[in-house]
């Protein structure tokens, strides 16, 4: 194999790629490397964790074509510390040799044969994709702005490390929850699923997702029986599903709540950043005091002292008060769209909805701390 290209052309194939790439490889350390294949002018760079793979597509001169796998880490950092300029390289069985300007280098490689085998890009062949829909990218960004973060990080509970994706009436719905809150977002129109389907895709995929797709104007997505797949200018992200059955979500969700609140956002936000000042952990809740006009915001912390802020507000209900994670409680309102955010309660103890004013597309439930 061998090619030169741009630097900078390189490093962000090499970067993007990389992210699905494990750190260490674990027992399979051809995992920790990037996948690099030459075929004329195209270079296509993949990183794989067995449940993800990236593969980036973009042109090169090539002048042999080949396939060598590179330790991802290295290769990229040694491209991002290179002089701006054409990079060439060329590789064999056992090595890559990289050089550009004075600069050269060789690395071992990683047998090719053991990496993952890496879906091909099908975006540019003039056909089409049976099953493949289309879907607007300020919709999806959006969405998975909102939903995204409230998927759990524990491996423990694979199921709620997922997004579910499920086919509501007239367009798609997505659910997100790590057991303390709950994120829902619906997409009108957007019939990706069949009536009654629903899939549950790894949040840490569309996270990804959601980085890339400031940097292109359409996103196609295909589901396969056991994949995911999302085809952007260049780039082929795809997903193995997470089996399993998500949690009843709709039994948690009140039909109505006697008491709610309406906030300006900003306000909100700025007196929540300040007072959270002297929380020192997300076990430290913000006090929420719900009256007529005005809510007071409090953190108390016995090693550390105290603060608290009022803010202007409109409120419908029994006065009391009310306790949140505030890492929660910021993600929550964060995520709403509008000038204007309500809390809607039943007590202190049940869960919470937050909405942005005016839409119903969102909404975002949260279970409240208990404190004396």
């Amino acid at each position: 194999m061998k090619f030169s290209c741009e630097r900078d052309v390189l490093l962000e194939a090499l970067a993007v790629a990389s992210r699905a790439a494990t750190g260490r490889g674990g027992s399979l350390p051809v995992l920790s490397g990037v996948r690099l294949e030459v075929g004329g002018d195209r270079l296509y760079v993949a990183g794989s964790d067995l449940d993800l793979t990236i593969r980036v597509e973009t042109q090169v001169k090539g002048s042999q074509d080949g396939v060598c796998v590179l330790p991802a880490r290295t290769v990229t950092e040694i491209t991002r510390a290179l002089e701006a300029g054409a990079v060439s390289i060329e590789s064999d069985e056992d090595e890559a040799h990289l050089s550009s300007g004075r600069y050269r280098s060789s690395l071992r490689a990683l047998p090719a044969d053991d990496f993952p085998r890496v879906p091909a890009l099908t975006r540019g062949d003039g056909g089409v994709t049976e099953g493949v829909v289309n879907l607007d990218v300020g919709d999806v960004g959006q969405a998975l702005r909102q939903v995204v973060r409230a998927a759990s990080s524990d491996d423990a509970r694979p199921i709620l490390t997922g997004v579910l994706m499920t086919a509501e009436e007239g367009g798609l719905r997505l659910v997100a929850t790590d057991s303390y809150r709950l994120a829902i977002r619906d997409l009108p129109g957007r019939n990706v699923l069949g009536e009654g389907q629903q899939v549950l895709v790894p949040s840490k995929a569309l996270a990804e997702l959601q980085r890339l797709l400031p940097s292109v104007s359409e996103v196609e997505l295909a589901f396969g029986d056991h994949d995911a797949t999302f085809d952007l200018a260049g780039v082929r992200l795809t997903t193995r599903l997470i089996e399993g059955d998500f949690p009843n979500y709709r039994q948690l969700i009140p039909s109505s709540y006697p008491n709610r609140l309406v906030v300006d956002k900003e306000e909100i936000q700025g007196a929540l950043r300040r007072v959270r000042l002297l929380a020192r952990d997300a076990t430290t809740p913000v006090r929420l005091a719900l009256r007529p006009d005005t809510i007071e915001l409090s953190v108390v912390t016995s090693d550390l002292g105290q603060a608290s802020e009022e803010v202007d507000s409109k409120y419908e209900g029994t006065e009391m008060t009310v306790a949140f994670n505030p890492g929660y409680l910021v993600d929550g309102i964060e995520a709403t769209d509008g000038d204007e955010v309500s809390l809607e309660t039943i007590d202190a103890l049940r869960p919470a909805i937050i909405r942005g004013t005016g839409s119903e597309e969102f909404l975002y439930l949260l279970m409240p701390v208990r404190v004396s």
